[in-house]
């Protein structure tokens, strides 16, 4: 079966003092017993702090990116080995800022996704369309490939750990959302192409996030449909009271 995921990816927000603060005011405000699983994605220096504050409360702690290879001169880069060692347990890949402005491609998603799953990561796998791919009527054949080669390799046996998030590049930090209709016209897309890469069984228990200006006013009807299992959120994971209205109203299957 699969989880109703609600994940926040801080990007490049929030200092040390900040950090602590939200993550000390989630801790105190997301139930033991919390129905969805709560992810936090603070910068790299953070991390440590994140999961010290967050031990033996529910919520899990993801690192921004990563490096695929195990160490070596790749100055500015972190490897997974690092990330296992300070105790994080999800890492985002292929998010659409990092292939727009650090230059990732399909195929150095795949291999962070290999290193990821073999360190025992949990990778959350990006995809997305842009509003000119969409105006072209190339959106599910953009979406598609990209699903293809950030799996390719993978077994069956590696689906079962790996989380994938739908993210219109026309929607992030734009404050425009794509409609439940259209996000989930795209989220049953990569449920069939997982389907189709592997069986109907491995779709079925894969979760797939929505990601683009997801709030506490619009998370019930997006994760109230079929194929959207929580969210990838961004601005509002940076507020306590934001992020827990979209843990409060998600819709847990």
């Amino acid at each position: 079966m699969r989880k109703t995921i609600i994940a926040g990816n801080w990007k490049m927000n929030h200092t040390g003092a900040d950090a602590k603060a939200t993550i000390t005011g989630l801790v105190s405000r997301v139930p033991k017993d919390v129905k969805s699983e709560v992810i936090i994605a603070p910068v790299f220096p953070y991390l440590p702090m994140a999961v010290e504050l967050t031990k033996g409360t529910p919520i899990h702690v993801a690192a921004q990116n990563m490096h695929w290879e195990e160490s070596g001169a790749f100055t500015g880069e972190v490897s997974p080995a690092m990330l296992v060692d300070i105790g994080v347990d999800h890492v985002i890949i292929g998010h659409s800022e990092r292939r727009t402005y650090f230059n990732e491609t399909d195929e150095t998603v795949n291999k962070k996704v290999k290193a990821a799953l073999a360190h025992k990561l949990t990778p959350i796998i990006c995809c997305g369309e842009t509003l000119e791919q969409r105006e072209q009527g190339i959106m599910q054949s953009w979406i598609e490939g990209q699903i293809e080669k950030a799996l390719a390799g993978l077994t069956k046996a590696d689906m079962a750990n790996v989380v994938i998030a739908y993210e219109p590049i026309w929607a992030i930090g734009t404050g425009k959302t794509a409609s439940a209709a259209q996000a989930e016209e795209v989220c049953s897309i990569i449920r069939k192409k997982v389907a189709a890469l592997y069986d109907q069984a491995t779709a079925d228990d894969t979760s797939v996030l929505y990601g683009g200006s997801v709030k506490g006013k619009n998370v019930a009807e997006l994760t109230g449909s079929a194929d959207i299992d929580g969210g990838l959120v961004g601005g509002a994971s940076l507020k306590v009271d934001d992020f827990m209205a979209i843990i409060d109203n998600a819709i847990v299957k």
